[in-house]
């Protein structure tokens, strides 16, 4: 899963040595804010020393974050682990193609007729009959109960 935007928050490194191996470990979080009309907010790890000095993830770069989201229980309860495994400078340009829709176009282009005019747009769908949505106060045909 790729994840594009800035940069706001980089939490503090933690570490430690490993149970089983007995080698030193770090992982740094950090917190990338998207660029829609309504921003959503995405905390996500590095991994490893090598990964997070090659990385050298800065507060306000924007980036392109390749995700691994995985999820493990502990005692009864679920954790969700968001790990980054790629990081790369955002390309504006860069138009991201959902795979099952890669290289086919959802509609065809329109083409114009002999006369060389776009034929018309369909016409809008029709509306409601009357009787469908009583106004309030008034009683329903239908069994929703909404």
């Amino acid at each position: 899963m790729e994840i594009s935007g800035k940069i706001i928050l980089v939490l503090p490194e933690r570490g430690g040595v490993s149970q089983r191996s007995g080698s030193e470990w770090k992982v740094a979080t950090y917190v990338l804010e998207t660029m829609e009309q309504y921003p959503k907010k995405c905390c996500f790890e590095v991994f490893g020393v090598d990964r997070i000095t090659n990385f050298n993830i800065q507060v306000g770069q924007m980036l392109t974050v390749s995700l691994d989201i995985d999820a493990h229980e502990y005692n009864g309860r679920w954790y969700n682990q968001v790990r980054a495994w790629k990081v790369a400078p955002y390309d504006p340009n860069a138009v991201a193609v959902p795979a099952d829709t890669a290289g086919a176009a959802p509609f065809p282009p329109a083409q114009p007729a002999s006369d060389g005019a776009f034929p018309p747009a369909p016409a809008a769908a029709p509306a409601a009959s009357e009787g469908a949505a009583p106004a309030f106060g008034g009683e329903s045909t239908d069994d929703l109960p909404f």
